[in-house]
């Protein structure tokens, strides 16, 4: 989307979706993360790349470790299905009498050699203070995003989608609404006017439940508990369009209903379709591989640009060459909304932030067990779990730098 249509547009509509952590998909993501925390919290410098995949009856949990710590997998992935809250076989899934298949191997020697010591490491580009400096664990190019239409600087259907869905499960936990299970889905659509939120113009709840409740009920009770509690006063009027459980029925859910990957739900993890995406998934990754470390870092810079007024919505692209430390390529688009031109805020970006994938681990402490909280919810926005990525310590260093100050 072009500044220009977003900004001169008076009736434009945004949509974006959110899953719960019971969708199968996120079990996978919740699952790979779970088994990257256990590892890491004992192996910071371990290499994970953790994929998981469910279906009826069935976890997988595959990919690439090197690690010296020692986790009882099984054990770990049947303690996650619980918390998500399949805990009895009605469900259509139970942690107790799944079958997990586990099938991991160590990380190729051939990516190593890249990530170990970084290609200008290895020319001699590199002073006796960086040399340890890693290279990129892949190649590819990141996205980073903000706006400043909500106090989280992400978009407004992301944010509400996000609500909603931890609102359901939070009402389901907590015993209010006793006859949901754990899958289900939001969806929000805002319109906006000249780039700004005007109102919400549908929202679509779709959420697993027992068999023995009525369709009305479930309306009532998740537009009173859920939609209601989340969307902004004002944001709701006469002419929004509410569906919920819009089949009518959703008794057969989870893994019993669908198959899940880990990573399939990346457009959820980030700015639910209104930013680009660079097409790698988070989950199950340590953070010298670049999909998650760097894409954390691009949003990282992108709200603090924001955050100091150097534009009302920012976007940060950055490019990769595995085993390489020093990005390829970074632009950024300001959607005719910059305060100064974009050459001075690449120039900034620059001066200020180091991109390289050692420095990105250092200064946002990514070596520590803080990842699988990102992996239900979205990994941006957040201000209730330790997200380092989501601090605006850098904003006044930018104004500064901007001429803004």
């Amino acid at each position: 989307m072009s500044g220009t249509t977003f900004m001169s547009s008076s009736n434009l509509l945004l949509t974006s979706e959110s899953v719960t952590e019971g969708h199968p998909d996120k079990i996978c993501d919740q699952v790979s993360d779970a088994v990257l925390d256990a590892i890491i919290a004992q192996d910071p410098d371990a290499r994970v790349a953790c994929e998981c995949a469910t279906t009826t009856g069935l976890i997988i949990v595959m990919g690439e470790i090197t690690t010296s710590a020692y986790v009882d997998i099984d054990k770990l992935v049947r303690q996650t299905i619980r918390d998500i809250g399949y805990t009895r076989a009605k469900y259509g899934f139970d942690y107790q009498t799944c079958g997990i298949l586990i099938s991991l191997k160590e990380q190729s020697a051939d990516i190593a050699l890249g990530v170990d010591k970084a290609l200008e490491a290895k020319m001699g580009e590199m002073s006796d203070e960086e040399i340890e400096a890693i290279g990129a664990g892949d190649q590819g190019m990141m996205i980073g995003f903000a706006c400043n239409e909500t106090p989280e600087l992400m978009p407004m259907p992301i944010v509400l989608a996000h609500k909603m869905t931890k609102t359901l499960s939070r009402v389901r936990k907590h015993g209010v609404l006793p006859y949901l299970r754990p899958d289900g889905k939001s969806q929000v659509t805002v319109q906006y006017q000249y780039g700004q939120p005007k109102r919400v113009d549908t929202v679509v709840v779709s959420t697993q439940h027992a068999p023995d409740v009525e369709q009305a009920t479930i309306f009532r009770d998740v537009y009173e508990h859920v939609i209601k509690a989340v969307v902004p006063e004002g944001m709701l009027d006469d002419k929004t369009k509410v569906f919920v459980n819009p089949t009518g029925r959703f008794v057969t859910g989870g893994p019993l209903g669908d198959a899940g990957v880990t990573g399939r739900k990346i457009i959820v993890d980030t700015y639910g379709g209104i930013a680009r995406h660079g097409g790698g998934a988070f989950s199950g990754k340590d953070p010298t591989k670049v999909d998650r470390s760097a894409a954390y870092m691009a949003r990282y810079i992108a709200k603090n640009l924001v955050a100091a007024g150097v534009a009302d919505r920012l976007e940060l692209q950055v490019s990769y060459a595995i085993g390489v430390a020093r990005p390829l390529s970074l632009m950024v688009e300001t959607f005719d909304t910059g305060k100064i031109s974009d050459e001075r805020i690449v120039q900034i970006i620059d001066d200020l932030f180091d991109l390289r994938p050692a420095a990105i681990i250092r200064d946002l402490n990514l070596r520590r067990p803080i990842y699988k909280a990102t992996a239900a919810y979205g990994h941006f926005g957040r201000d209730d779990i330790d997200a380092p990525w989501e601090a605006t310590d850098m904003a006044e260093a930018v104004r500064r730098a901007g001429g803004l100050a």
